[in-house]
């Protein structure tokens, strides 16, 4: 995540001819951090970086998406992008996307399965070869590698909550 020594808005907007708050407000909720952003003293224009604030692992990441958001691309990629958020921040996120990218292209790089989970087709490598391929209720029923790495994870979380 990169971001610059600048307001929050400036960030989310980077690339565009021209800053638009209305879009920017609007990535900014497609990605979940609104609330945190309007929670600043002065919202959007808040100064991030070296004399600014600094905002959280979650917070950076979430900016960082509502940068590519706000830029309408045909094709998303995502490496990890989820990592540093809760799983209800990040069905939020997941749900907008689904929203935002209705008819265009995404990949999302994951190691969580609650990611991926919603996805039209799932890729499971191991040591960079794939090892199975299919719907999250297809690798599921194959109770392989994806199963596995689905009930450890569900086993994981339920234990946090405990």
């Amino acid at each position: 995540v990169f971001l610059f020594s600048d307001t929050i808005a400036r960030n989310i907007a980077f690339g565009q001819d021209k800053l638009d708050m209305e879009k920017v407000e609007q990535a900014a909720k497609d990605a979940a951090v609104y609330k945190n952003i309007i929670a600043f003293d002065k919202k959007f224009e808040t100064f991030i970086g070296e004399r600014g604030i600094t905002l959280s692992g979650g917070q950076k990441q979430r900016v960082s998406i509502a940068r590519a958001i706000i830029k309408s691309p045909q094709i998303l990629i995502f490496d990890d992008c989820l990592s540093a958020v809760d799983t209800k921040t990040e069905e939020e996120i997941l749900n907008s996307l689904g929203k935002v990218m209705k008819g265009k292209t995404s990949i999302l790089i994951a190691h969580r399965v609650s990611t991926i989970k919603n996805a039209d087709k799932i890729i499971v490598l191991d040591n960079g070869e794939i090892i199975e391929q299919g719907n999250h209720n297809l690798l599921m029923d194959k109770k392989g590698v994806y199963f596995e790495l689905y009930e450890k994870q569900l086993l994981e979380e339920q234990q946090e909550l405990s």
